[in-house]
């Protein structure tokens, strides 16, 4: 497997909480689910590493941190033969309302970002499709990631993983992101930023950006993603201009 030499990638969004968004601890391997036939991982060369959600052959939906200009990027996968692949980058599109000192200056910030890979994807990948349905508290909504399953080890990266939680409203309802928390330690952890967060139908409604820690553990308590639906206008012209319009359910 490919492992970045440097730090994982630590530039989160939320104002009102501070942590990397980072793996899935606590969770299922999940390698043949359907949400992994429909996510990559997005390799940093500052040695950053985060999860992608496929939109098209050549499309990908992550976290703005993750693919935030100042850095070259690379969509990764295995092969049928289990080979790592990398695929660069032709054109990227960070949100205009992603604010990369947001948490510094507890500020605003929509942590989004669109990938447009130089070669297209196997024909084994499935685009996703993305959902405006709010998800209430209570609601269980599966999150997943190729992030760490052990905070720290970072050999425990690049298999996709996943953790059905329920929606939680640590600050009443949010019309930008949603928040999930299980009654154990599970949850996002490093590697998991930008990975899908799903309905029971299968559609993406989240992209993971942000976690926070259970006790003394880095990870395992408040799981946090970006809400695609009131998105929507920005994912869609975007993915409309390069030929590849997003499927919504």
């Amino acid at each position: 497997m490919i492992r970045p030499a440097l730090p994982l990638l630590a530039v989160l969004i939320v104002p009102l909480l501070a942590g990397p968004a980072r793996a899935v601890v606590g969770g299922l391997d999940a390698p043949d689910a359907a949400l992994a036939r429909s996510s990559v991982m997005v390799l940093s060369s500052r040695g950053g590493v985060c999860t992608g959600i496929v939109l098209a052959r050549d499309v990908v939906l992550t976290a703005a941190h993750c693919a935030a200009p100042g850095a070259e990027h690379r969509v990764h996968f295995r092969d049928e033969a289990g080979a790592p692949v990398l695929l660069g980058v032709a054109a990227r599109a960070v949100h205009p309302g992603y604010d990369a000192g947001a948490i510094a200056g507890r500020r605003r910030s929509i942590d989004l970002a669109l990938l447009r890979t130089e070669t297209a994807l196997p024909a084994r990948f499935v685009a996703a499709a993305l959902a405006e349905v709010p998800a209430a508290a209570g609601t269980p909504l599966t999150l997943g990631g190729y992030g760490v399953a052990r905070p720290g080890d970072h050999r425990s990266t690049g298999t996709f993983r996943t953790a059905t939680l329920p929606v939680v409203e640590p600050y009443g309802p949010s019309r930008i992101l949603v928040w999930l928390k299980g009654a154990t330690a599970s949850g996002a952890c490093e590697g998991d930023s930008g990975g899908p967060v799903a309905g029971a139908g299968g559609g993406v409604l989240a992209v993971t950006t942000w976690a926070s820690g259970a006790g003394k553990a880095p990870c395992g308590g408040v799981s946090q993603g970006v809400l695609v639906g009131p998105q929507r206008a920005w994912i869609d012209r975007t993915t409309a201009a390069w030929g590849a319009p997003a499927r919504w359910e």
